[in-house]
């Protein structure tokens, strides 16, 4: 027998007896839908039209969605790494082979959460002008993308954030990128007169920011609904009457009306 054809052969016995795992088609895992263009970019369903199509193995693709299923019914500590493997249908082996640790494997998740949710960000606010209405937008996009998918909700404002090496890593990266997102917009808005100078943007930042999370905190701890649109008034109420850059009558310009009316 030709040895090219051994060789060939062979190969294409050890892929299929050791990297293909289980059938899992029983188990019937679901994610977030927005998970299915994540996690499945090597699948035509619901994949972006823009993405680049990668080659994701069937035993990662499948212990990312299986880690996503277990956190939307537990607390991250409380996984086992026999759960994952389990749930995926694979042996823990396999697990080890592209994750070093659990830890990684959260890191992960998120990365391809945050990776969308930025993309996501970005393309609705190049449909909007204005400073306040893009902080008006940026708020309501953070809210729907919460809720819409509460697994990265859970990981960002609960599991991640207690695990110091957290801040140092790639996936803390993709997370500045969208709070930079929001100082970009306050920095405009303060260059334009538009927003107050003797206010730190950073300042201004963190308490968007924080009143955002603080107000998700029921939906991700209870499973309560984000009242996406009530939550964005009021923090724009709250929030412009005290950045608005004072008229020379002194008193504050009327912005959130003007936004909610032209958003």
């Amino acid at each position: 027998m030709n040895k090219k054809y051994l060789i060939k052969s062979n190969i294409k016995k050890t892929n299929k007896n050791n990297f293909l795992p289980k059938n899992t088609s029983h188990l019937n895992i679901k994610t977030d839908s927005s998970l299915k263009s994540l996690l499945c970019r090597n699948d035509k369903i619901d994949a972006p039209k823009d993405q680049k199509q990668l080659s994701i193995p069937p035993g990662h693709l499948k212990i990312s969605k299986a880690m996503i299923s277990l956190l939307k019914k537990k607390n991250f500590d409380v996984i086992t790494w026999a759960e994952i493997a389990n749930t995926a249908g694979v042996n823990e082996a396999l697990i080890y082979k592209y994750f070093k640790d659990k830890r990684n494997l959260l890191h992960y998740v998120l990365q391809e959460y945050s990776s969308d949710f930025v993309k996501i960000l970005r393309k609705d606010l190049d449909h909007t002008k204005g400073t306040f209405n893009k902080i008006k937008t940026f708020i309501s996009s953070t809210l729907n993308y919460y809720q819409d998918t509460p697994v990265f909700a859970k990981i960002l404002i609960i599991e991640i954030r207690n695990f110091p090496a957290f801040f140092t890593g790639e996936t803390y990266e993709l997370i500045r990128e969208y709070a930079d997102i929001l100082l970009d917009i306050l920095e405009e808005g303060i260059k334009h007169g538009e927003i107050r100078s003797d206010i730190s943007p950073r300042h201004i930042r963190q308490i968007i920011i924080g009143a955002i999370e603080h107000l998700c905190l029921p939906k991700i701890i209870f499973g309560t609904k984000i009242k996406t649109k009530e939550y964005t008034e009021e923090i724009c109420q709250l929030v412009f009457d005290g950045i608005a850059k004072q008229a020379k009558t002194g008193s504050r310009k009327k912005v959130c009306k003007k936004a909610e009316d032209s958003h």
